[in-house]
């Protein structure tokens, strides 16, 4: 055992948003690097939790005429209830409503007071209460718009604590220039260093507009600016302010996992809070990338922020923790297509990985009625996979450690990939058909299922529950122990002479043309706004143009065989005749519809529904999908009347 510590932190999530893949992105990462060092004997604390005071709550709750606190202990189960579906092994849930969290930040606040570094003044200036965040006059867009969010900002004039900033400008530099791994990857590192050299501001830390928040000790006029009352988590949830031994033991923390949209608070305003209150600075600041969707930016209009739940119950949470920390370098931006997750389930899962577990429990099956052999005769071939197995220990622990997840993983698969390899040289099906071989047959399996055994131990961090399965069939146990990264990478551990467990298949194929086109139609029926609404795609005019719609009359109607839900409509339209059909039966007889004048779309292509030709559309109104209220015209609207 190292008896070494190890404190990773992901950012709290504010309340009032939805989980989207993003979240899940970084929150996934930080268990995996949280597994793996617990794995190699480190006393792990991961932290993770929700930000839930501000103005956005406030407004939010009196809407719903409830208080802020109901609010948030309502939503805080969408962040909970995601991270247990994604298996993950946080130690600590931090919520900034916790009475330890207030008493840290009240401190906080007073310890920078009493070093001189908090004064009240007046601020005047723009805000943007969704960012929550001050801006000045040059970083405006279009007008008094927000440069992240697009949105509008208010002019703000109003009394607030001030925090001395700026004095501490000079002091941050020279930590960053000093330690190269205070901000990772380095391109992040280089746009602070240049928004430092341009001179930090002293920053507005209070609010006097709103009351949802923790209060200003000695004056509780005005609520601590959130910023500060959200940084401070990292430390509060280690019990600073009120019992510190988790605080001495974990603090500084190893890693703050963030995105690249709030590295500005988190390596500005957060260290230099902690060198005005004394307290010694994370190690490092990790800033992460965004995701698109098929190649969008996910946005409410779009409706495309998908949500990992759901991506879970289609295709399983070790496939899209996979995916996700596969596909894209860790501080690169990175674009979530359907397309290339089933490749990567149908090719490194199924293919390489399943294939191989499948192919040699099938051997050992045949061969050793389901027994591991045991290692007796080494061959040649061997010393590759020793030599391969060294090596990939060594290159997964360097870049997991370095949080580059891709790399690790793709060093997993290039031994995957020497296992499927050993096996095609050494063809143990020939090696069968030769009872002198029988040892080398059973060196040869000990040698991929002990191998099979390794690739477990290295995608434990990533798929926790693919680790367990693979080592259940394997027969070897389910649970991993705290070890070392020495003992991680020995060989020829599994012990022989036990049988196999049942074999299972680990990721059955997916067909990739039938799950994209049912994908399609799920998304398209589901797609909601941040607020749970369904989200509705936005149209220039130029299409709206293209649809020409027409006064009808229904001169017939019937209930077409077979259907509960279809009618068959003969239509006046003026100048000819026209055969409709429409789901509304479960809303009206047909009798009831004959002589009505309704709206018609004209130009739709015809199309056969239950063998019915159909030439157009009804128009009706719906709040449920299911009941339906026809556009009704008055009788003096003739047929064929253009309606604009």
């Amino acid at each position: 055992m190292t008896g070494k510590t190890f404190y990773i932190t992901t950012p709290i999530y504010y309340v009032n948003d939805v989980p989207h893949i993003g979240h899940a992105y970084t929150t996934v990462a930080c268990d995996a690097i949280s597994r793996y060092k617990r794995l190699c004997g480190f006393d792990v604390c991961f932290l993770t939790g929700t930000d839930e005071h501000g103005q956005k709550i406030e407004q939010a709750a009196d809407k719903r005429g409830i208080k802020p606190k109901e609010l948030a202990d309502q939503v805080v189960q969408r962040f909970a209830g995601l991270w247990e579906t994604l298996n993950i092994s946080n130690d600590k849930f931090i919520r900034t409503t916790d009475e330890l969290h207030k008493k840290a930040v009240r401190k906080i606040f007073n310890k920078m007071k009493e070093n001189g570094d908090i004064y009240i003044d007046h601020y005047e200036g723009w805000y943007c209460t969704p960012c929550e965040t001050y801006l000045t006059e040059t970083q405006l867009l279009d007008g008094n718009c927000c440069p992240s969010c697009r949105r509008e900002t208010s002019k703000l004039k109003e009394p607030s604590y001030f925090f001395r900033m700026s004095k501490y400008g000079d002091a941050l530099l020279k930590h960053i220039q000093d330690n190269k791994d205070f901000i990772k990857p380095e391109s992040r590192r280089n746009e602070i260093i240049s928004f430092i050299k341009d001179g930090l501001r002293d920053l507005s830390v209070s609010r006097v507009t709103f009351k949802w928040g923790i209060p200003v000790p000695d004056d509780e006029e005005h609520v601590i600016y959130v910023w500060i009352d959200a940084l401070t988590n990292y430390i509060s949830a280690l019990g600073y302010g009120e019992d510190d031994e988790d605080f001495t033991k974990f603090w500084p923390a190893d890693y703050h996992v963030v995105g690249k949209d709030i590295l500005r608070f988190h390596t500005v305003y957060w260290p230099t809070m902690l060198l005005s209150a004394g307290i010694e600075l994370p190690k490092s600041v990790f800033a992460h990338g965004w995701w698109t969707v098929e190649g969008q930016k996910m946005s409410k209009s779009l409706g495309n922020a998908i949500d990992p739940t759901w991506l879970v119950e289609k295709f399983g949470v070790d496939a899209i923790r996979y995916f996700l920390l596969r596909e894209v370098p860790f501080g690169l931006d990175g674009d979530f297509s359907f397309k290339a997750l089933i490749h990567r389930i149908n090719g490194d899962l199924a293919n390489d990985l399943g294939n191989l577990l499948n192919r040699t429990m099938g051997m050992v099956n045949r061969y050793f009625d389901g027994t591991v052999p045991a290692y007796s005769e080494a061959g040649a071939e061997d010393k590759t996979i020793e030599e391969t197995a060294e090596r990939v220990f060594k290159d997964v622990d360097e870049h997991i450690t370095n949080m580059a997840f891709n790399k690790a993983l793709a060093s997993m698969w290039e031994f995957v990939s020497s296992l499927n390899k050993y096996i095609d040289e050494t063809a143990p099906w020939a090696l069968a058909k030769d009872e002198a071989k029988k040892e080398r047959l059973g060196s040869v399996l000990y040698t991929v299922l002990d191998g099979i055994r390794m690739v477990s131990l290295l995608l434990y961090p990533f798929m926790p529950t693919t680790a367990e399965k693979i080592r259940e069939q394997l027969g070897t146990g389910k649970e991993l122990v705290k070890t070392s990264t020495q003992d991680l990478r020995k060989i020829r551990t599994l012990e022989s002479g036990h049988k196999l467990g049942e074999a299972e298949q680990l990721f059955p194929r997916i067909d990739e043309k039938d799950m994209l086109e049912f994908l399609k139609q799920e998304i398209d029926s589901e797609k909601k706004d941040d607020e749970g609404q369904p989200v509705v795609e936005e149209i220039d005019f130029s299409h709206f143009e293209k649809m020409t719609l027409k006064a009808v009359k229904v001169l017939e109607c019937e209930k077409i065989d077979k259907s509960d839900k279809l009618l068959k409509l003969q239509i006046d339209m003026g100048s000819e005749k026209r055969q409709v059909v429409s789901g509304i039966a479960k809303s009206y007889k047909p009798e009831e519809l004959v002589g009505k004048t309704l709206v018609l779309v004209a130009n739709l292509k015809p199309a056969k529904l239950m063998g019915t030709l159909s030439e157009g559309m009804i128009l009706s109104a719906t709040s449920d999908g299911k009941n339906h209220r026809v556009l009704e015209l008055p009788d003096s609207v003739e047929p064929g009347t253009d309606i604009k």
